[in-house]
């Protein structure tokens, strides 16, 4: 696979109200493949939400180098095409949505684009049928639910026609059930249109449905591979603040009870198999 973002040897530094120099990205070099599923995770002030908004030309290196799509985000000239190829939706959808009614918001980035309206009025159908919230077209957005808005900001993404959306913690600020609307849209969206995520999250159900998981901690990636390499790694995750799936954590406490069973087990369907097998 082709790489659709480059970041290589990126560092970024930000003046605190003390006029001091806080160094946010310290030289952090990734590739992210065109069609992945990536996950980034770390606690506050890690700067994965940094690394977030180089991705799409939000914030700009301090040195070193962002490619998306070939293009260098540093070039004021590519930041159009840049923010076309990637879109970015943001924790809270309050923050996104323009419109007050469901369709008008979702129409409102391609109208931007300079779309024809017969082109914007497909776009928004097929992107409202994608996120599952065709129904709720001619609806006023502060009706919905939480998970609703967040879908229906991940449709106004989809209908500018990305090849890469980056979603900053977009369900930070819901509740389980809208988690579970947010994230099958997400892998609907990897799995079956193609697009290339990038997704930040703090919950680690979440990485685990990723290709591919980045850690990062104070500005550098720390660990990285598939979640099951990734989330193996108990007690350096810990070190940093970082949880591991409740039943990688018991798979450890089993392992160490002296029950055969591997360490790498992400889920309860494969702990139920795991089980299965034990004599």
């Amino acid at each position: 696979m082709t790489s659709i973002i480059s970041a290589q040897n990126v560092v970024f530094e930000y003046i605190s109200h003390d006029d001091n120099k806080i160094l946010a990205l310290d030289h952090v070099s990734q590739e992210i493949k065109k069609g992945e599923f990536v996950a980034v995770l770390g606690h506050n002030g890690s700067g994965k939400s940094t690394l977030a908004k180089h991705f799409n030309a939000l914030l700009l290196p301090s040195e070193g180098t962002i490619y998306v799509k070939g293009l260098d985000t540093r070039n004021e000239e590519n930041t159009w095409d840049i923010r076309q190829t990637a879109g970015m939706v943001f924790q809270n959808p309050d923050n996104q949505i323009v419109a007050t009614v469901v369709e008008e918001d979702v129409a409102f980035g391609p109208e931007n684009l300079g779309v024809e309206p017969s082109e914007i009025r497909k776009r928004v159908d097929e992107a409202l049928k994608t996120v599952g919230m065709q129904e709720y077209a001619k609806d006023a957005p502060h009706y919905l639910s939480g998970g609703q808005k967040q879908r229906i900001s991940i449709a106004g993404i989809i209908a500018m026609k990305p090849e890469c959306i980056i979603m900053d913690e977009p369900t930070a600020m819901l509740d389980p059930s809208g988690r579970k609307e947010v994230m099958a849209t997400i892998k609907r969206l990897n799995k079956e249109e193609g697009i290339t995520i990038i997704l930040i999250t703090h919950f680690m159900d979440e990485a685990v449905q990723a290709d591919r998981v980045f850690v990062m901690q104070r500005g550098n990636v720390i660990i990285e591979g598939t979640p099951k390499q990734v989330f193996v790694e108990i007690d350096k995750l810990k070190s940093v603040g970082l949880d591991v799936p409740q039943v990688t954590e018991l798979c450890a406490r089993l392992h160490k009870a002296g029950i055969n069973i591997p360490l790498d087990v992400l889920t309860v369907e494969e702990m139920v198999v795991e089980l299965c097998q034990l004599k």
